[in-house]
């Protein structure tokens, strides 16, 4: 039988799943998209995403493929898993691609956008959709710190001890903190992330906006390897993986969408990573 790729964008709201991977015990989104899949494909589908969300995290472009002999039509595939899939996930385009296409191993950067709300009074409208600070922060401290992520770094001071990854070292191709309106937004773009490494850095930041922590010793966390030294973990609620990045004979066959989450309205820049 003949077999095709289909890559696809994701978009879920993380709140109530243990992270996108599937789990025998607790609910993963992979999980929930493979079993809508696999109904419209009267077949078993395996779904593998450019990246593994945490528990609680969000995605508006997460890039994912899967490998089946179904034929049916984009249309189709949207249509029928949509009317599948619970209201806190959607799928928001699909799209052949090449055999040699893997969402995960073919890319070459993931971008994430941690938002902040700084406003005295807790969201209702956005709540688990921003890490509310209700205390103000020194942002022009938080701004200056964030720089220095940029380049090629080992973040071990920024992993996760459960962390996986095989070496700590990874290069941020941006890493722009910038306040919009009530709103304090991070870009970070990177060839690959750590377990928790977007939160780490968050947190990090966190404790530069409160004046628990200054330039210096943050130069010395980066410097000194070590989690353990590292301020708490920042919630989850506020994360949210936005793209992913192909070599350009790819990028040219996936839809160029805004980048998310639209109710921000920033200015798109949907630029290719430059290392």
């Amino acid at each position: 039988m003949t077999t095709q790729t289909l890559a696809v964008g994701i978009e879920f709201l993380g709140t109530r799943y243990r992270g996108w991977q599937r789990q025998a015990e607790v609910l993963g989104v992979q999980a929930v998209i493979e079993q809508a899949l696999s109904t419209i494909a009267n077949e078993p589908i395996e779904l593998i995403a450019a990246g593994r969300t945490d528990a609680g995290v969000h995605a508006s472009n997460m890039v994912a493929h899967f490998i089946t002999t179904a034929e049916r039509t984009p249309y189709n595939w949207l249509r029928g898993a949509n009317s599948l899939l619970p209201d806190d996930i959607a799928l928001r385009w699909l799209t052949p691609m090449p055999a040699d296409f893997h969402a995960r191993f073919s890319a070459i950067a993931r971008r994430y956008r941690y938002i902040t709300l700084n406003q005295p009074y807790r969201p209702a409208l956005l709540r688990h959709q921003v890490t509310h600070e209700f205390a103000p922060l020194d942002t022009a401290a938080m701004i200056t710190a964030s720089r220095l992520f940029v380049g090629r770094h080992d973040f071990s001071s920024f992993r996760a001890a459960a962390c996986q990854s095989n070496q700590p070292v990874r290069t941020v191709s941006h890493a722009k903190l910038f306040e919009h309106g009530a709103y304090l937004v991070l870009d970070i773009q990177a060839d690959g992330f750590l377990h928790h490494m977007v939160r780490n850095i968050m947190g990090a930041l966190f404790a530069i906006g409160r004046n628990q922590m200054n330039i210096d010793d943050l130069h010395a966390l980066i410097a000194a390897k070590d989690r353990s030294l590292a301020p708490p973990t920042a919630a989850a609620d506020g994360l949210y993986f936005i793209n992913a990045y192909y070599p350009e004979h790819f990028q040219a066959l996936l839809p160029s969408l805004p980048l998310t989450p639209a109710w921000l309205n920033l200015p798109d820049d949907n630029s290719m990573p430059k290392y």
